[in-house]
Protein backbone atom coordinates (compact mmCIF):
# COMPACT_ATOMS: atom_id res chain seq x y z
CA UNK A 1 0.00 0.00 0.00
CA UNK A 2 1.42 3.23 -1.36
CA UNK A 3 2.17 5.82 2.15
CA UNK A 4 1.87 8.81 -0.14
CA UNK A 5 -1.39 10.89 1.28
CA UNK A 6 -2.02 13.88 -1.20
CA UNK A 7 -3.46 16.56 0.99
CA UNK A 8 -1.49 16.71 4.03
CA UNK A 9 -4.20 19.14 5.88
CA UNK A 10 -7.16 16.25 5.84
CA UNK A 11 -4.57 13.37 6.63
CA UNK A 12 -3.59 15.87 10.25
CA UNK A 13 -7.25 16.30 10.39
CA UNK A 14 -8.29 12.69 10.65
CA UNK A 15 -4.92 11.95 12.85
CA UNK A 16 -5.92 14.30 15.11
CA UNK A 17 -9.70 12.86 15.51
CA UNK A 18 -8.10 9.39 16.84
CA UNK A 19 -9.03 7.82 13.06
CA UNK A 20 -6.95 5.97 11.26
CA UNK A 21 -5.47 8.15 8.29
CA UNK A 22 -6.06 5.91 4.74
CA UNK A 23 -5.91 7.25 0.97
CA UNK A 24 -9.74 6.72 0.79
CA UNK A 25 -10.55 8.91 3.93
CA UNK A 26 -8.18 11.64 2.79
CA UNK A 27 -9.63 11.77 -1.03
CA UNK A 28 -13.79 11.97 0.74
CA UNK A 29 -12.73 14.10 3.17
CA UNK A 30 -10.43 16.45 0.26
CA UNK A 31 -13.77 16.44 -1.73
CA UNK A 32 -15.81 17.56 1.02
CA UNK A 33 -13.96 20.44 2.21
CA UNK A 34 -13.62 21.43 -2.07
CA UNK A 35 -17.51 21.29 -2.30
CA UNK A 36 -19.56 24.07 -2.52
CA UNK A 37 -22.96 22.31 -1.34
CA UNK A 38 -23.59 19.14 0.44
CA UNK A 39 -23.51 16.24 -1.93
CA UNK A 40 -25.52 13.07 -1.73
CA UNK A 41 -23.55 9.78 -2.17
CA UNK A 42 -23.90 9.57 -6.09
CA UNK A 43 -22.61 13.13 -6.25
CA UNK A 44 -20.06 11.85 -4.03
CA UNK A 45 -19.03 9.26 -6.03
CA UNK A 46 -18.97 11.54 -9.44
CA UNK A 47 -16.23 13.74 -7.64
CA UNK A 48 -14.39 10.65 -6.59
CA UNK A 49 -14.15 9.27 -10.25
CA UNK A 50 -13.14 12.98 -11.94
CA UNK A 51 -10.08 12.85 -10.28
CA UNK A 52 -8.04 9.92 -12.23
CA UNK A 53 -7.65 7.53 -9.15
CA UNK A 54 -9.30 4.19 -8.94
CA UNK A 55 -13.15 4.08 -7.94
CA UNK A 56 -13.76 4.00 -4.19
CA UNK A 57 -16.54 1.17 -4.67
CA UNK A 58 -19.78 1.99 -2.90
CA UNK A 59 -20.35 0.07 0.16
CA UNK A 60 -16.71 1.58 1.26
CA UNK A 61 -17.84 5.04 0.23
CA UNK A 62 -20.77 4.43 2.84
CA UNK A 63 -18.65 3.20 5.47
CA UNK A 64 -15.80 6.42 4.75
CA UNK A 65 -18.87 8.70 5.02
CA UNK A 66 -19.91 7.49 8.54
CA UNK A 67 -16.69 6.81 9.99
CA UNK A 68 -16.14 11.24 9.10
CA UNK A 69 -19.50 11.52 10.57
CA UNK A 70 -18.65 9.77 13.45
CA UNK A 71 -15.54 11.34 14.38
CA UNK A 72 -17.03 15.01 13.78
CA UNK A 73 -15.07 16.12 10.36
CA UNK A 74 -18.01 15.36 8.13
CA UNK A 75 -21.58 16.47 8.89
CA UNK A 76 -24.78 14.43 7.58
CA UNK A 77 -28.24 15.73 7.13
CA UNK A 78 -31.12 14.82 5.30
CA UNK A 79 -32.33 17.00 2.74
CA UNK A 80 -36.25 16.64 1.05
CA UNK A 81 -36.57 13.61 -1.01
CA UNK A 82 -35.23 11.84 1.88
CA UNK A 83 -31.25 11.64 0.77
CA UNK A 84 -28.18 11.79 2.93
CA UNK A 85 -26.05 14.68 2.08
CA UNK A 86 -22.77 15.35 3.53
CA UNK A 87 -20.19 18.36 4.37
CA UNK A 88 -17.13 18.95 5.98
CA UNK A 89 -17.94 19.78 9.42
CA UNK A 90 -16.11 23.30 9.71
CA UNK A 91 -19.30 24.22 7.08
CA UNK A 92 -21.69 24.00 10.16
CA UNK A 93 -19.54 27.44 11.50
CA UNK A 94 -19.35 29.23 7.90
CA UNK A 95 -23.58 27.71 7.75
CA UNK A 96 -24.96 28.74 10.35
CA UNK A 97 -25.06 32.68 9.55
CA UNK A 98 -27.57 32.87 6.72
CA UNK A 99 -30.36 31.11 4.80
CA UNK A 100 -30.26 27.96 2.62
CA UNK A 101 -32.11 27.36 -0.48
CA UNK A 102 -33.13 23.74 -1.14
CA UNK A 103 -34.80 22.67 -4.69
CA UNK A 104 -37.28 20.78 -4.84
CA UNK A 105 -36.54 19.23 -8.16
CA UNK A 106 -32.77 18.27 -7.95
CA UNK A 107 -32.58 18.48 -3.96
CA UNK A 108 -29.78 20.48 -4.42
CA UNK A 109 -28.89 22.96 -0.96
CA UNK A 110 -27.45 26.46 -2.08
CA UNK A 111 -26.30 29.11 0.34
CA UNK A 112 -27.87 32.50 0.21
CA UNK A 113 -26.92 35.77 1.77
CA UNK A 114 -29.34 36.36 3.93
CA UNK A 115 -29.19 36.42 7.40
CA UNK A 116 -31.93 34.24 9.11
CA UNK A 117 -34.80 35.06 10.94
CA UNK A 118 -33.65 35.57 15.20
CA UNK A 119 -34.51 32.69 17.32
CA UNK A 120 -37.63 32.53 18.70
CA UNK A 121 -38.58 33.27 22.34
CA UNK A 122 -38.63 30.02 24.44
CA UNK A 123 -40.68 28.78 27.67
CA UNK A 124 -39.39 28.51 30.47
CA UNK A 125 -36.94 25.78 31.13
CA UNK A 126 -36.62 25.13 27.22
CA UNK A 127 -33.04 25.54 26.00
CA UNK A 128 -31.97 25.76 22.40
CA UNK A 129 -29.71 23.52 20.98
CA UNK A 130 -29.60 24.74 17.26
CA UNK A 131 -31.58 26.56 14.67
CA UNK A 132 -31.79 25.62 10.70
CA UNK A 133 -33.46 28.17 8.09
CA UNK A 134 -34.00 26.79 4.90
CA UNK A 135 -36.47 28.07 2.15
CA UNK A 136 -38.04 25.65 -0.21
CA UNK A 137 -38.24 26.51 -4.18
CA UNK A 138 -37.13 25.48 -7.82
CA UNK A 139 -33.51 26.51 -8.50
CA UNK A 140 -32.46 28.23 -11.51
CA UNK A 141 -31.09 25.52 -13.40
CA UNK A 142 -34.48 23.35 -13.40
CA UNK A 143 -36.42 26.73 -13.51
CA UNK A 144 -34.22 27.41 -16.46
CA UNK A 145 -35.41 23.27 -18.00
CA UNK A 146 -38.92 23.46 -17.36
CA UNK A 147 -38.86 22.22 -13.62
CA UNK A 148 -42.50 23.10 -11.59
Amino acid sequence: MSSAITSPISADLIRAAGVKVTRGRVRVLDALHAARQPLCHGEMESCLAVDGEAAIDRVTLYRILDSLVACGLALKAVDIRGVFRFSASGARRQHASHVHFRCTDCGGVFCLKAEPPPAPKLPRGFRLGEVEFDVRGTCAGCSGRGGS
